[in-house]
């Protein structure tokens, strides 16, 4: 059964609380200094509008997507604005920022390699309206590298989310990899405007790349590619690296559905990448 959450509009094109995120989005994507925050009930919500957004801010719990000067900003499908302390870099979301997040679809992503380069798979955790839904594992490579292992995760997460796009459901990528996006959502950029190629040197795993930037291109405007850091606890990147793991274990060349039933706590402890 989904979650209901609210969702309160202090700054945006119109505001208000509003029940489902896509009425939120429309009145907040691309809208600058839009403030904006998802509570799990409506007498939460009603509070926090009432109060404005000023404590949420204090609190660093508000969706404040307003300009800061000297940083650079980007925003994201969501319409929620990150923010860079220098141009081209990737902001990191802690645990804490994950959990207010609006949407219907989180994708967490792992690949791993032992050695590097060595034996590769990649893996990924899939939480549909909160819960976590699917497991999946694969892509085993014996000559791999972190790097492969961690594109090709994001890759299939990319696929899968033009599946649920296709299903009017909102949907937030999480990596731990900034290597892979920035690839795909800085760097491919002028990379093709180049013929492939940049001054000082190969463009590695373009084989890749290529058709994850086509994909990714199709469908940027309403996918979110977030930055984690690995190992610190944040549940979905752990599955997906457990299952990273797994598929090295099991050396399947295919990306595959985890079969078995989902038990959190015997899979997180497992051993880890």
């Amino acid at each position: 059964m989904a979650k209901s959450k609210f969702y309160v509009v202090w700054q945006g094109n119109q505001t208000g609380i509003f029940t489902d995120w896509e009425t939120c989005r429309q009145q907040v994507a691309n809208v600058k200094g839009a403030k904006y925050k998802s509570y799990p009930t409506k007498t939460a919500a009603e509070a926090a509008f009432a109060a404005g957004p000023s404590a949420a801010l204090a609190a660093g719990r508000a969706a404040d997507a307003s300009d800061t000067k000297g940083k650079s900003s980007s925003t994201t499908a969501s319409g929620k604005t990150t923010r860079a302390s220098k141009p081209n870099s990737v902001k990191t979301y802690t645990a804490a920022e994950i959990e207010q997040l609006p949407g219907d679809t989180f994708i967490y992503t792992d690949g791993g390699c032992e050695p590097n380069p060595g034996e590769a798979g990649s893996g990924m955790a899939i939480y549909r309206d909160g819960k976590i839904d699917e497991l999946w594992y694969g892509l085993y490579n014996p000559n791999g590298t972190n790097n492969t292992a961690e594109l090709n995760a994001l890759h299939q997460a990319l696929l899968i989310a033009e599946h649920e796009i296709n299903n009017n459901r909102s949907v937030t990528i999480l990596c731990d990899s900034k290597y892979s996006i920035q690839c795909i959502t800085q760097w491919a950029v002028n990379w093709e405007k180049k013929g492939w190629t940049k001054s000082g040197g190969e463009i590695k795993n373009l084989d890749i790349i290529k058709p994850m930037f086509a994909l990714y291109q199709s469908i940027k405007s309403k996918v979110s590619i977030l930055h984690v850091n690995g190992h610190v606890g944040v549940e979905g990147n752990e599955l997906a690296d457990r299952m990273s793991i797994y598929a090295m274990e099991k050396q399947d060349t295919d990306f595959c559905k985890y079969p078995k039933a989902i038990n959190i706590e015997k899979i997180l402890a497992l051993r880890t990448g």
